[in-house]
């Protein structure tokens, strides 16, 4: 059950925006501010703790913007509602109204905020896809989201040596232990091609954490990464591309 009845978290970086949503919603009635948010990651936080109905949720926000926390809110066992906020073209609403995805363009109004709140939708990754593209920003994250028994985890991609599948879970390898998600190797190779490779069918790797490859007596090849005291096998199709791939980075 949620927190509050009818609750919403509003989600920008600017105050005075916030302050408009608030009182918008105390002027529409029946829906109540569960709490307010200046980023993403404290979004993230109070969507964990507060579990609201719905997140008006600006798309431009530095560090981490809408898109990308709308992506991970779409990861929690029930993620809430979200009506993004926005200052862009007709063009942008547009994808809005076909993918059924709730928007109020700022500066916002009461009409549009109350209509947006009756017709909240639950996100699909399609549908992020299509803001994303409409908007101008990035459909890739910059974090992988892990979920602990006390909230939520960011990951920042950078500190990640890699991804191993196991079974329904997928571990990634961080220099100081192992977190565990619930992320598809296939997923994760298709959204990060340039930072990630694969070397085994069970196996990603950071392509900047990538050492050196052994070859064993037997014939078997090695993958030394960064921060790991065991290496990693290298299936034999997938050889040959692993090399290519720090052959250039190497000269980049």
């Amino acid at each position: 059950m949620n927190a509050i009845p009818g609750s919403v978290l509003i989600v920008d970086d600017e105050p005075p925006a916030r302050a408009r949503l608030r009182q918008l919603l105390v002027d529409i009635g029946g829906w109540q501010v569960a709490g307010e948010a200046a980023h993403g990651r404290q979004a993230l936080d109070l969507c964990q703790s507060l579990d609201p109905d719905v997140v008006l949720l600006d798309i431009r926000m530095p560090e981490m913007d809408g898109i990308e926390v709308a992506r991970h809110l779409h990861t929690l066992a029930t993620p809430p509602a979200v009506i993004f906020t926005t200052a862009y073209s007709d063009y942008a609403i547009q994808a809005f109204e076909a993918q059924a995805i709730g928007y109020l363009v700022k500066p916002v109004r009461r009409e549009r905020l109350e209509r947006a709140l009756q017709q909240a939708s639950r996100l699909s990754r399609s549908g992020m896809a299509t803001v994303a593209a409409a908007t101008g920003q990035g459909s890739r994250r910059s974090h992988i989201c892990v979920r602990k028994a006390k909230g939520l985890r960011l990951v920042p991609l950078g500190e990640i040596l890699g991804f191993q599948a196991d079974q329904k879970y997928v571990t990634l390898m961080l220099a100081d232990g192992e977190e565990v998600s619930d992320e598809t190797l296939k997923d994760l190779e298709a959204e990060f091609p340039a930072e990630f490779i694969r070397i085994h069918r069970n196996t990603l790797v950071a392509v900047k954490f990538l050492q050196r490859i052994e070859t064993t007596e037997d014939g078997r090849s090695l993958a030394w990464i960064a921060h790991r005291e065991q290496p990693l096998p290298i299936s034999r199709r997938l050889l040959a591309e692993v090399k290519r791939r720090m052959t250039g980075a190497a000269v980049g």
